[in-house]
């Protein structure tokens, strides 16, 4: 207020100027807003573009990850156990699995990954698999 009158300012201006600048405020704080809003939105788009979505078919040799073997330490010990077959393809990322030895179990789908083995032993194990079927 002493500032004002030593000024010689009108008090009416003072408040005028001053919410001037809360609006201008405001205003860029939203415009900042925005601009992130949109920063985001393009970084999602561009990293749902690198993940790489992979279809299993009925047919395919997969490996499937066995979460129990993460208890045990071992820099070079295997996770991913396998090959097995896919029989049938559920809903929601369901798939059924067979092994060498006939047995059918299901697992989600997210612990699986295409086999890619040797093309001889793949084949190998897809015609004893229709083989033994016949």
């Amino acid at each position: 207020m002493w500032a004002i009158k030593k000024l010689k300012t009108d008090w009416n201006e003072a408040v005028e100027q001053k919410l001037n600048w809360l609006n201008e405020l405001d205003n860029f704080l939203l415009k900042a807003y925005e601009s992130s809003a949109l920063y985001k939105e393009k970084m999602n788009k561009y990293h749902d573009q690198k993940i790489w979505k992979h279809k299993v078919v009925v047919g395919d040799l997969v490996l499937m990850f066995n979460s129990r073997l993460c208890l045990f330490s071992g820099k070079l010990k295997s996770k991913w156990t396998g090959p097995f077959l896919i029989t049938k393809v559920f809903p929601h990322k369901v798939v059924e699995l067979e092994n060498k030895e006939g047995a059918r179990f299901m697992v989600n789908g997210k612990r699986i990954k295409i086999y890619l083995g040797h093309a001889e032993s793949a084949h190998e194990v897809v015609e004893a698999y229709y083989l033994d079927e016949a």
